[in-house]
């Protein structure tokens, strides 16, 4: 039987600008206890599907909203796998909506795609006036390090900014010149966006400081610096995409970079979340 599980995540600014979390779930998803390690004014949560993947049919709704002030950020505790599947559509569907002057880090971990699966991740983001995010998509083909190449199978990946930035696109396994070609992949099997997003234009100041904070983590890591890029395609978003032949290095270069726009766009040091130390 297909699982429909649905989460809805609400961060809310109290009177002591603490940051507290609240949810509610049905189904199999969970958020786990919210933790402060860098004070009460950004709360840090892990989501959790117990299952561990999703198979043919299976659903996972995830609605966050950000309150005026808070400051939201969530992660995952590993990858999240689309299986093998039959005919129907996996799908994991996120939307994210944030108040005046709310901030968001989404970052979860990878996405896993195995050979033969039907799946489509798709991602909503709305922000109001003065609202900003940072968040990222990261998704893997198959598994190289255990010899499954991803043989067959589609995947579709959808990320939105209603009314500003859409990308959306299929990988079908059977494509050998999208997967193959140097017009498409070229034979990298995991592929990242990574994107600063605000709902008030950016000054041309701090859109350049976000391009140039990428851009010198890109110099520092040589096996991603030749297919990784920056670019700002409105005044109100900074996108970094990388191309890798495996999950590890895409990750590291991501997470470097959150680091420098977390200095550079809001003056905060690159707390990382508890369970990426674990």
């Amino acid at each position: 039987m297909p699982w429909h599980a649905r989460l809805q995540l609400d961060y809310t600014a109290e009177h002591n600008a603490r940051t507290v979390a609240r949810y509610e779930h049905n189904g199999p998803l969970r958020i786990l206890q919210s933790l402060y390690p860098e004070g009460d004014a950004i709360c840090h949560n892990v989501l959790v599907h117990p299952p561990g993947g999703l198979v043919g049919g299976d659903t996972l709704d995830i609605t966050t909203t950000v309150g005026p002030g808070a400051h939201g950020l969530v992660t995952t505790p590993g990858a999240t796998r689309f299986y093998r599947s039959t005919g129907p559509l996996a799908l994991q569907r996120s939307h994210l909506t944030l108040a005046e002057g709310a901030r968001l880090e989404w970052l979860p971990l990878e996405a896993l795609c195995y050979s033969a699966c039907h799946a489509e991740n798709h991602l909503t983001l709305n922000l109001a006036p003065g609202a900003e995010c940072i968040a990222w998509d990261v998704t893997a083909l198959g598994l190289p390090h255990a010899g499954q190449p991803f043989e067959q199978g589609r995947f579709t990946q959808h990320l939105e900014v209603p009314d500003l930035w859409l990308e959306r696109g299929v990988i079908d396994a059977a494509d050998d010149r999208l997967l193959s070609s140097p017009l498409g992949l070229a034979g990298h099997r995991c592929m990242a966006s990574m994107f600063f997003a605000a709902g008030t234009p950016l000054d041309r100041t701090r859109r350049d400081a976000a391009l140039d904070a990428a851009r010198a983590v890109m110099d520092a890591h040589p096996q991603v610096k030749a297919t990784a890029g920056a670019t700002s395609p409105n005044d109100r978003m900074v996108i970094v995409r990388v191309l890798a032949p495996q999950v590890e290095p895409a990750m590291k270069l991501l997470k470097a970079v959150r680091v420098a726009w977390r200095e550079a766009l809001w003056g905060l040091a690159g707390e990382a979340p508890r369970i990426w130390v674990m």
